[in-house]
């Protein structure tokens, strides 16, 4: 089995949440610290299967198994192929920076970053399973610290809401997913919930069809699908900073993928009869969810609903069923989430130093906050899909591939960028230029190091993918051959 990364991967963040919840509340330094240790653990070993993943040999890699309930064939089955493994060095470095921006957090820091850890394990899990039940076990596994931290940390003014649709949405869309999972193992006729054995299972047509909307939307939930999208906006507004990040950044697409994974993955005929609706709905995503962040108040609203627009444009990459609108998904998923954690990370650090998110009341910010209004322009070039920059790269094969199968589908997706200009370009002159108000011309302090570490890192991402994308494209091209052998060639 050799060096078992995966598990370390998965685990460290286990027992640093354990750790820290043994760790006395008064020594706060401490439990940042530790944090931040298994946090740049995570990060590092992430680079590092990035790093030394074989392009050439493609397929699934650092594989490891063992059995854990043989009379269910259940199994701890883990390894990464070009889909996930951008996927897993995202996770780690949106988890390393959401330590880094909590690091003033004082209120049960000991709890906060507990939570933090388990939520990354989580995430980690879903990226790194080959075996169904594991998937799903590690899905399931986030809905706890998510709704603690929401409602313990979150906005006074909306977190208790916020926190409970969220909660009963991802759970409605969990049920309808766990009854597809059973529907898969039980008509496989293997007694195995084994993802690679699942693959040559040889479904029927009819199964495939009747079964992949269950897996599909019910996983696609999270990823915020039309009509479930409302959720998004809300729970990401209600949450503390970095869980904003993490939902975003990471958690949405955890849920594009497990419907990516589950279901065009195990059932492709089923994908392909379903894929005019996804279409359709994921269509209605980019453009009414940049139409809803053009019409907000709130700064972090319009975050919510941006989210919701582009996450749109990962799903209409996945129902083009296309090598063009799969690499573009792949790439969307990444470039999103680095985005998306940028633009949260710094609408966090405005509104600790205004103590307020509503864009009448601010401006001027880029005087006191140089380094948020930069990180914030570039997240807004990314967010239009600006030549130069991470978007352009991940958006452009979505539309080459939409236009390949339906072209109306590409010609008014395309709206979503002139939208996603329009609020881009409000929030930046609303909130970071014009006239400082009087009353924060002395409140507003400079940002700390941690917190330009975050946006220097961030925007690294975007700008280098933008101009040397195969650092990307290549790995995620090997993942998108695999999914094409099992859909018959595309």
């Amino acid at each position: 089995m050799g060096f078992p990364a995966l598990s370390i991967l998965i685990f460290t963040p286990v027992t640093a949440g354990l750790l820290i919840l043994l760790l006395p509340a008064r020594r706060q330094n401490l439990i940042r610290w530790s944090a931040l240790a298994a946090a740049s653990i995570l990060l590092i070993l992430s680079t590092f299967l990035y790093a030394t993943y074989d392009r050439t040999a493609a397929g699934y890699q650092f594989l490891e198994e063992a059995a854990w309930v043989p009379l269910l064939g259940v199994s701890f089955h883990v390894g990464l192929d070009g889909m996930s493994l951008p996927l897993v060095l995202l996770a780690g470095l949106v988890v390393f920076c959401g330590v880094l921006v909590s690091w003033n957090v004082d209120d049960r820091p000991r709890e906060f970053f507990s939570f933090l850890m388990f939520l990354a394990a989580s995430v980690l899990g879903v990226f790194c399973s080959l075996d169904l039940f594991m998937l799903f076990f590690f899905f399931e596994l986030a809905v706890f610290p998510k709704y603690l931290m929401i409602v313990m940390w979150g906005s006074q003014r909306t977190r208790e809401y916020g926190g409970m649709k969220l909660t009963l949405y991802l759970f409605l869309g969990s049920v309808i997913a766990l009854l597809g999972v059973l529907a898969i193992y039980f008509g496989s006729g293997l007694q195995t919930f084994d993802l690679l054995a699942l693959e040559n299972a040889g479904f029927s047509s009819a199964f495939q069809r009747l079964w992949f909307p269950f897996v599909f939307f019910g996983f696609a939930v999270l990823a915020g699908i039309f009509p479930f999208y409302s959720w998004a906006p809300d729970g990401h507004v209600a949450a503390p900073t970095a869980i904003s990040m993490l939902l975003a950044g990471v958690e949405m697409k955890v849920g594009a993928f497990a419907a990516l994974r589950v279901g065009i993955m195990l059932m492709p005929e089923g994908a392909r009869m379903w894929a005019p609706v996804i279409l359709a709905l994921a269509t209605i995503n980019v453009v009414y969810g940049a139409f809803l962040a053009l019409n907000q108040t709130d700064f972090k609203y319009v975050i919510g609903f941006s989210s919701v627009s582009h996450m749109g444009l990962v799903l209409i990459g996945f129902a083009t069923l296309t090598r063009e609108g799969l690499l573009g998904a792949g790439m969307q998923m990444f470039s999103h989430g680095i985005m998306t954690a940028l633009f949260f990370a710094v609408v966090g650090m405005v509104y600790d130093r205004t103590h307020t998110r509503e864009l009448a009341y601010l401006g001027g910010i880029a005087r006191k906050l140089p380094l948020a209004a930069a990180g914030f322009i570039i997240g807004g070039l990314v967010s239009m899909g600006m030549p130069g920059f991470s978007g352009f790269v991940a958006e452009f094969p979505i539309f080459m591939g939409a236009w390949r199968v339906a072209p109306l589908v590409a010609i008014i997706s395309v709206l979503g960028i002139l939208i996603t200009a329009g609020y881009i370009f409000i929030v930046v002159r609303r909130v970071f230029f014009g006239n400082l108000p009087v009353e924060m011309a002395e409140s507003v302090s400079p940002l700390i190091l941690q917190d330009k570490i975050v946006i220097v890192m961030l925007s690294i991402f975007m700008i280098a993918l933008g101009w040397i994308p195969s650092l990307m494209t290549t790995t995620i091209q090997t993942g998108v051959n695999r999914i094409l052998i099992l859909l018959g060639g595309g």
